[in-house]
Protein backbone atom coordinates (compact mmCIF):
# COMPACT_ATOMS: atom_id res chain seq x y z
CA UNK A 1 0.00 0.00 0.00
CA UNK A 2 1.11 3.66 -0.73
CA UNK A 3 -0.08 6.59 0.93
CA UNK A 4 -0.07 9.88 -1.00
CA UNK A 5 -0.22 13.44 1.33
CA UNK A 6 0.12 16.98 -0.92
CA UNK A 7 0.42 20.38 -0.21
CA UNK A 8 1.70 23.25 -1.10
CA UNK A 9 -1.72 25.05 -2.82
CA UNK A 10 -2.82 28.24 -2.28
CA UNK A 11 -3.98 31.71 -3.99
CA UNK A 12 -1.95 33.13 -6.12
CA UNK A 13 -2.19 35.84 -8.93
CA UNK A 14 -2.17 35.29 -12.35
CA UNK A 15 1.60 35.20 -13.46
CA UNK A 16 2.94 34.04 -9.76
CA UNK A 17 4.26 30.40 -9.01
CA UNK A 18 3.37 27.87 -6.41
CA UNK A 19 5.76 24.24 -5.68
CA UNK A 20 3.33 21.75 -4.86
CA UNK A 21 4.99 18.23 -2.82
CA UNK A 22 3.60 14.77 -2.43
CA UNK A 23 4.81 13.01 0.34
CA UNK A 24 4.52 9.09 -0.30
CA UNK A 25 4.70 6.91 2.61
CA UNK A 26 4.70 2.75 2.74
CA UNK A 27 6.23 0.60 0.17
CA UNK A 28 9.96 1.79 -1.49
CA UNK A 29 8.88 5.07 -3.77
CA UNK A 30 11.83 3.47 -6.03
CA UNK A 31 9.54 1.38 -8.01
CA UNK A 32 6.66 3.88 -8.76
CA UNK A 33 5.71 5.92 -11.43
CA UNK A 34 4.39 9.39 -10.22
CA UNK A 35 2.25 11.65 -11.93
CA UNK A 36 -0.07 15.06 -11.07
CA UNK A 37 -3.29 15.21 -12.25
CA UNK A 38 -5.84 18.28 -12.21
CA UNK A 39 -9.89 18.63 -11.88
CA UNK A 40 -11.65 22.07 -11.96
CA UNK A 41 -15.30 22.41 -11.42
CA UNK A 42 -17.72 20.37 -13.73
CA UNK A 43 -14.90 19.29 -15.78
CA UNK A 44 -12.80 15.42 -15.86
CA UNK A 45 -9.38 14.82 -13.92
CA UNK A 46 -6.83 15.43 -16.49
CA UNK A 47 -3.27 14.45 -16.71
CA UNK A 48 -0.86 17.04 -15.79
CA UNK A 49 2.72 15.93 -15.73
CA UNK A 50 4.47 12.39 -14.98
CA UNK A 51 7.49 11.02 -13.60
CA UNK A 52 9.49 7.46 -14.26
CA UNK A 53 10.99 5.92 -11.11
CA UNK A 54 14.78 7.10 -12.29
CA UNK A 55 13.31 10.84 -12.87
CA UNK A 56 15.36 10.22 -16.09
CA UNK A 57 11.67 10.82 -18.26
CA UNK A 58 9.13 12.88 -18.14
CA UNK A 59 6.07 13.91 -19.82
CA UNK A 60 3.44 17.37 -19.63
CA UNK A 61 0.30 17.98 -20.60
CA UNK A 62 0.38 20.56 -23.60
CA UNK A 63 -1.22 23.08 -21.76
CA UNK A 64 1.44 23.33 -18.62
CA UNK A 65 5.28 22.88 -20.88
CA UNK A 66 7.36 24.99 -20.46
CA UNK A 67 5.76 26.14 -17.45
CA UNK A 68 5.72 23.30 -14.96
CA UNK A 69 8.25 21.10 -13.96
CA UNK A 70 7.78 18.12 -12.34
CA UNK A 71 10.85 15.97 -10.20
CA UNK A 72 11.09 13.22 -7.47
CA UNK A 73 13.67 12.82 -4.62
CA UNK A 74 13.03 9.00 -3.59
CA UNK A 75 15.61 9.38 -0.59
CA UNK A 76 12.74 11.58 0.29
CA UNK A 77 9.96 9.44 -0.53
CA UNK A 78 8.75 12.82 -2.53
CA UNK A 79 7.75 14.35 -6.01
CA UNK A 80 7.39 17.88 -6.74
CA UNK A 81 5.12 19.88 -9.15
CA UNK A 82 7.19 23.58 -9.70
CA UNK A 83 4.24 25.80 -11.28
CA UNK A 84 5.33 29.40 -12.97
CA UNK A 85 3.50 31.49 -14.80
CA UNK A 86 0.46 30.61 -13.43
CA UNK A 87 -2.83 31.09 -15.29
CA UNK A 88 -6.24 31.16 -13.73
CA UNK A 89 -7.45 28.55 -15.63
CA UNK A 90 -4.65 26.37 -14.10
CA UNK A 91 -7.30 27.09 -11.04
CA UNK A 92 -8.11 23.34 -10.16
CA UNK A 93 -7.85 20.41 -7.51
CA UNK A 94 -4.43 18.96 -8.03
CA UNK A 95 -3.73 15.60 -7.48
CA UNK A 96 -0.74 13.20 -6.75
CA UNK A 97 -0.93 10.01 -8.18
CA UNK A 98 1.69 6.88 -8.19
CA UNK A 99 1.57 3.43 -9.69
CA UNK A 100 4.00 0.51 -9.91
CA UNK A 101 5.87 -0.17 -13.00
CA UNK A 102 8.02 1.41 -15.65
CA UNK A 103 7.53 4.35 -18.20
CA UNK A 104 5.40 7.45 -17.67
CA UNK A 105 1.04 6.77 -18.35
CA UNK A 106 -0.90 10.03 -19.00
CA UNK A 107 -4.50 7.82 -18.05
CA UNK A 108 -6.30 7.88 -14.90
CA UNK A 109 -6.99 4.72 -14.84
CA UNK A 110 -2.81 3.69 -15.00
CA UNK A 111 -2.66 5.33 -11.58
CA UNK A 112 -3.81 2.91 -8.14
CA UNK A 113 -2.74 5.35 -5.55
CA UNK A 114 -4.25 9.11 -4.86
CA UNK A 115 -3.79 11.15 -2.55
CA UNK A 116 -6.81 13.47 -1.72
CA UNK A 117 -5.57 16.44 -3.46
CA UNK A 118 -4.07 20.31 -2.87
CA UNK A 119 -6.47 22.97 -4.23
CA UNK A 120 -5.01 25.62 -6.41
CA UNK A 121 -6.52 28.83 -7.36
CA UNK A 122 -4.65 31.71 -9.62
CA UNK A 123 -6.74 34.58 -9.78
CA UNK A 124 -6.82 37.81 -12.89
Amino acid sequence: QVQLVESGGGLVQAGGSLRLSCAASGRTLNILRMGWFRQAPEKEREFVAGITWSGGTTVYADSVKGRFTISRDNAKNSVYLQMNSLKPEDTAHYYCAAAYGVGVRTTRGDYNYWGLGTQVTVSS
